[in-house]
């Protein structure tokens, strides 16, 4: 929830940078090179507007629709219930010149929002140790948090993620300027590709950014991700649906018209474009809409069209100007449809077969 709130800063284009520390007395500190949480008195409660964000449901940036365009976390509650799960919080935020800090104890601030030194520096800095009476586990994972911010970073290219664990001393620093192109070739390191190249798309409209990269290994395996605002929609949802639409009917149209189909009389299926598919589907809404049990599933409805549009248009140009790459493709879906074909065939035989003995 904190590192969202830096990530929303970064995805607003106002920060670059995120550190998280593991703390030995198991305490975990966030900063970022942002804004800094406004710290201006708030009008209706006479309290400053960080101390607002730290005690009031609902009430950071990301509910007055202009603050943030975008914007991921998967609840949206903010930071006030990290504040509520606390023992102790320590806030610090480098803004308008000076260095601001508060404390709370178990969400009750400890003091007014205080000016301190001096500063060049913009930022904000949370510290908290979770509350032991609330949590069973209070022990932060550095693995667990790595493959997220390592994620994290995949998805928001050139943004600056750094994870250090005082408690043993590991650290790691994520930065990665091609961004999911380099997630797939992360995803893919220990497979063999069809073709060298990670293709990469993207587009926009009316606010909604879409991001594509894919690849096919020699695998049988469909490795695919698909992100909404950042949060890895598990059960998929509209944009996986729009992506997979336009595979299927981009790679069987080119199998079609380029003569893959002569030797055989099927149709190439979505199974078959799946085979050895490695993807990346991430996309960015103004106003995501998540449905499941685990809200991990993306229903927006205008965004099926939009991906897809965008996967047709890109991936028959990308065929054209790259006909190697193309042909391996299509190669390789036409393959699995003839596997997929022998078996059914062979499953046919087998039962017919069984009757004829009896």
């Amino acid at each position: 929830e904190v590192v969202d709130n830096s990530v929303d800063e970064a995805l607003a284009g106002y920060c670059d940078s995120i550190k998280v520390i593991l703390h030995s007395d198991g305490s975990c500190s966030v900063g970022d090179n942002g804004r800094g949480i406004p710290v201006d008195t708030h009008k209706e409660s006479g309290k400053s507007a960080a101390e607002v964000v730290l005690t009031v449901l609902h009430a950071g940036g990301k509910f007055e629709h202009s603050a943030y365009k975008v914007s991921g976390g998967l609840h949206g509650v903010g930071v006030s219930v990290v504040n509520a799960l606390s023992e102790w919080l320590d806030l610090e935020i480098r803004r308008d010149g000076k260095v601001w800090t508060q404390r709370y104890e178990y969400g009750v601030p400890q003091g007014d929002l205080a000016a301190r030194e001096k500063t060049t520096k913009h930022g904000t800095i949370v510290k908290f140790k979770p509350d032991a009476k609330i949590f069973e586990e209070t022990t932060f994972s550095f693995d667990t948090l790595s493959n997220r911010l390592r994620e994290m970073a995949f998805l928001n290219k050139g943004l600056k993620i750094v994870i250090e664990d005082e408690r043993d001393e590991r650290s790691h620093t994520f930065l990665y300027k091609g961004g999911i192109i380099e997630f797939i070739k992360h995803l893919n390191q220990n497979k063999t590709p069809v073709h060298p190249k990670v293709l990469f798309f993207e587009g926009k409209r009316d606010g909604i950014e879409v991001e594509v990269a894919l690849q096919y290994n020699d695998g049988y395996q469909e490795n695919v991700f698909s992100f909404a605002n950042n949060i890895n929609t598990r059960e998929g949802g509209t944009h996986l649906t729009g992506f997979r639409a336009a595979l299927t009917s981009t790679i069987a149209n080119y199998a079609k018209a380029n003569g893959f189909l002569k030797s055989f009389k099927g149709d190439v299926s979505g199974d078959d474009v799946r085979e050895g598919l490695t993807a990346v589907v991430s996309v960015r809404i103004p106003d995501p809409q998540f449905e499941g049990q685990t809200k991990t599933k993306l229903g927006n409805s205008e965004v099926k069209g939009l991906v897809q549009q965008i996967v047709n248009d890109r991936l028959s140009e990308a065929f054209e100007e790259d006909p190697t790459t193309a042909r391996k493709i299509a190669d390789k879906s036409v393959r699995a449809a003839q596997a997929r074909e022998a078996a059914r065939k062979a499953r046919d035989l087998t039962r017919k077969g069984g009757r004829d003995d009896e």
